[in-house]
């Protein structure tokens, strides 16, 4: 028998080929087709058209949207009114002036995904994942190994020391839903650290808000908007927000271990010929506490990393009674913890060392600083490097 080709021994198995047809769609259609069907999977699943409000997941917020805009789109009924069998296109356009009703790309930037293309087609899928049963806090943005979480642990560290102590308390996200620099929050059952707050910027809707660099206690970082973060927080069930530390017996009361009879707060400023101090000489301090001499504990600073290798001068003290130490350093570290220098240096063996506690905070931000742990306002306050001015959270 005469070896047949592949046609010939299909065809004798009965299988007729039909050549595949070249989609005639432009990519333009596809996306629609493509963004649809996301909206047909959402009615699948939940019985309904996606709705607004915000009571709703992100996702169908966007899909309600994407719906509306489709509905309007002449050329999207035609090519749609075979896959709408639901009749999803002929419901009402939605008409609210509800400002939670904002454009898809609105809602992508809360949720800290940008969009690269200048294309405005709200059919465009950029950046969207595909399951609307993802949990928003893990939409908000990307999160990325933070390159200088050195800096960040020892304060991850106290955080959950205080934690343990009691002098922190974990409080259900939504009473208090401001988000300043410096606070903390649980969100995804991980400690998350606001370091740095950017400029005010107008939302769409016309609201104020800010790109946030937001810390992880996992070594992760992630980059995005101040009103996404509070929307991760209050759709997180155990999403919390952290109290202040509580002062406790700061001066007088009753003697705790490591209280001392007196001691001084004092600040220095480093001689450092390190081009960065040069340039900043007089915004750079050391804020420390000593129950003994200053000039014993500055003896020798040329030779000790963390004094930057180089003498210092004093500047500032102030002589207190009946102060515990260590909730005082831990006050002064969450109040200009996001203004710590972050300078690395060589150590007199050639070992790199990012010396703590130097902050770039004026000298007269520092006195009020003091002046308040006096009068027990420090803790309604937060240090804003932006401006460089304590305010009220």
């Amino acid at each position: 028998m005469a070896e047949l080709d592949d046609d010939e021994l299909l065809g004798a198995l009965g299988i007729e080929l039909t050549p595949l047809k070249a989609s005639s769609r432009t990519p333009r259609e596809e996306r629609i087709i493509a963004g649809f069907e996301d909206i047909l999977r959402f009615y699948q699943a939940h019985g309904r058209a996606p709705q607004h409000g915000e009571a709703g997941d992100i996702f169908e917020r966007l899909y309600a949207v994407r719906l509306d805009q489709l509905r309007k789109l002449p050329e999207a009924l035609t090519l749609l009114a075979e896959l709408d069998t639901p009749g999803l296109l002929e419901g009402a356009k939605h008409t609210s002036t509800d400002v939670d009703a904002l454009d898809e790309d609105a809602l992508l930037a809360e949720l800290g995904l940008g969009t690269e293309a200048t294309n405005d087609d709200i059919t465009v899928l950029r950046h969207v994942r595909p399951s609307v049963d993802r949990q928003a806090a893990e939409v908000v943005a990307d999160r990325t190994p933070c390159e200088d979480f050195e800096r960040f642990q020892p304060l991850f560290e106290q955080v959950e020391r205080e934690l343990q102590s009691g002098a922190r308390k974990a409080l259900p996200f939504g009473r208090d839903a401001s988000v300043f620099n410096g606070n903390y929050f649980i969100l995804g059952g991980q400690l998350a650290y606001v370091a740095e707050v950017g400029d005010p910027i107008k939302a769409p809707n016309g609201e104020s808000d800010a790109r946030l660099r937001v810390i992880y206690a996992n070594g992760t970082e992630s980059n995005l908007l101040r009103r996404s973060l509070q929307r991760a927080l209050y759709k997180d069930e155990t999403g919390r927000r952290l109290s202040d530390p509580d002062m406790g017996p700061l001066f007088g009361g009753e003697a705790e271990p490591d209280d001392i009879e007196s001691g001084m707060i004092y600040v220095l400023r480093s001689k450092s010929n390190h081009p960065f101090v040069v340039e900043h000489r007089e915004l750079i301090h050391k804020i420390g506490v000593t129950g003994g001499k200053v000039e014993a504990r500055i003896a020798g600073a040329d030779k000790d990393a963390t004094y930057l290798l180089a003498d210092v001068e004093v500047v500032a003290t102030y002589k207190l009674h009946n102060l515990n130490r260590t909730r005082l350093e831990n006050i002064f570290h969450r109040l200009f913890g996001a203004a710590q220098l972050d300078l690395m240096i060589e150590d007199r063996f050639g070992n790199p060392v990012k010396p703590r506690e130097w902050f770039l905070v004026p000298l007269h931000v520092i006195d009020e600083a003091v002046c308040r742990l006096l009068d027990g306002t420090i803790t309604d306050m937060v240090y804003d490097p932006a401006t460089a001015r304590l305010q009220a959270p």
